[in-house]
């Protein structure tokens, strides 16, 4: 199965990066809000950071690959597919891109290179690239930092525009307009390219109305997935996404727990305060323990999805759920409210699992890395002066397509 992810833990044997680009350096003090940046990283440095990442996962024998570079392969190898692409990619940018349509066509056609032709399309595409009449109003006005095409610096979150769920994918219908031209790489490589073309079911599609992103779900086990209701994931589109899980035949989930989760940017998606770490260990941010809700949705071979609420501590619930005695939650910055906070807001909870009680984290946690550590977990720290200023962490940043199954 070129697809096969059916828990969170189960040790990691391929995944999907994205090495930050020039788009990057197209953020701005006047655009990183409407780019949905809090702050500029420094390419130079992140671009270190992400490849020492991956190198931490290559030298645990995980196989590496590159969103970038899947769809280039894609367009290598099916030439024909280019002029699509390219409309498809300006019929999502919208806005400007749209209005110059027939400029930005003829010029992305123009790069030969499909490498070139990918990346252009995701460092965005300024004023300066086209020539343009010094008759023209837009002429005399324009600058390099006016954008037919914006820059898309999310990308290198992997994880958010599609979702890895058993041997099937969501694919995302994203929270922000800006982030929705993510989306067309992942369903190009699942599409044409030749590793994964006919034989990966979509569980969603960005043709839904409603949004749902890949940092609030988690494959819990073969039987249960959680979906975090956040600031990104509509409860419709859960709703949507289990009952297109439930009538796969072929799928083994039958249960999907709702996390509802407050609404805010510091708690953007279910992963940033809560992922699992170990069979019976899960690393949770404190802040949302009192007022969580979760909701269990069933109805596999039904006509209807039977929802119901359910009670009881968070500990105690996912042991149930995950047949076992008991579980332990971690707590980010431990007993401290201040680094809690600190630590969160820097991803401390948004761990890597790379096999049980194995984790790639943030080295600037070093409260809650002590904590994971004392636990009894394996801790590899990688460098994120730089790649945390995007708020996400090393689980943003990856995308498992295969996992070797453990029982949990």
């Amino acid at each position: 199965m070129p697809i096969c992810v059916k828990s969170e833990i189960g040790p990691l044997k391929k995944v999907m990066l994205q090495r930050p680009g020039r788009e990057l350096e197209h953020l701005s003090p006047t655009t990183m809000e409407q780019l949905l940046f809090d702050d500029i990283p420094y390419l130079h440095r992140a671009q270190q950071e992400h490849d020492q990442f991956a190198e931490i996962l290559r030298s645990r024998g995980v196989e590496v690959v590159y969103l970038e570079e899947l769809t280039a392969q894609v367009l290598d190898a099916r030439p024909e597919l280019k002029t699509e692409f390219v409309e498809d990619v300006i019929r999502a940018a919208g806005g400007t891109a749209l209005g110059y349509q027939e400029p930005l066509r003829e010029y992305l056609l123009s790069l030969e290179d499909s490498r070139t032709l990918v990346t252009r399309t995701m460092e965005g595409i300024s004023f300066r690239h086209l020539p343009q009449s010094s008759a023209r109003l837009s002429s005399l006005v324009r600058s390099g930092a006016r954008f037919m095409m914006p820059p898309i610096p999310n990308l290198y979150f992997t994880r958010d525009p599609f979702a890895c769920i058993g041997r099937g994918v969501s694919l995302n219908h994203m929270f922000s307009a800006t982030r929705n031209r993510e989306t067309i790489y992942g369903r190009y490589v699942l599409q044409y390219h030749p590793d994964y073309a006919d034989s990966v079911p979509l569980y969603y599609t960005p043709a839904y109305n409603f949004s749902i992103e890949g940092g609030d779900i988690l494959n819990l086990s073969a039987n249960v997935l959680a979906v975090g209701i956040s600031q990104r994931t509509q409860p419709e589109a859960i709703e949507q996404l289990a009952r297109n899980i439930f009538d796969d035949e072929t799928a083994e989930i039958d249960t999907v727990l709702a996390f509802e989760i407050p609404r805010t940017r510091a708690f953007m998606h279910l992963d940033t305060v809560f992922t699992q770490v170990d069979v019976d260990k899960f690393t949770v941010h404190p802040g949302i323990l009192d007022t969580l809700r979760i909701f269990e949705l069933r109805g596999k071979g039904q006509a209807e999805i039977q929802t119901r609420e359910v009670s009881g501590p968070l500990a105690e619930v996912l042991a149930r759920y995950l047949n076992l005695d008991s579980v332990q939650l971690i707590r980010c910055g431990g007993e401290s409210e201040i680094a809690a906070e600190r630590e969160q807001w820097n991803d401390g909870s948004n761990t890597l699992c790379i096999a049980p009680g194995v984790v790639v984290v943030y080295d600037r946690n070093y409260v809650t890395n002590q904590i994971l550590e004392e636990s009894g977990l394996q801790v590899l720290m990688m460098p994120s002066s730089e790649l945390s200023r995007g708020r996400g962490g090393p689980r943003c940043m990856s995308m498992p397509l295969q996992r070797d199954v453990v029982t949990l």
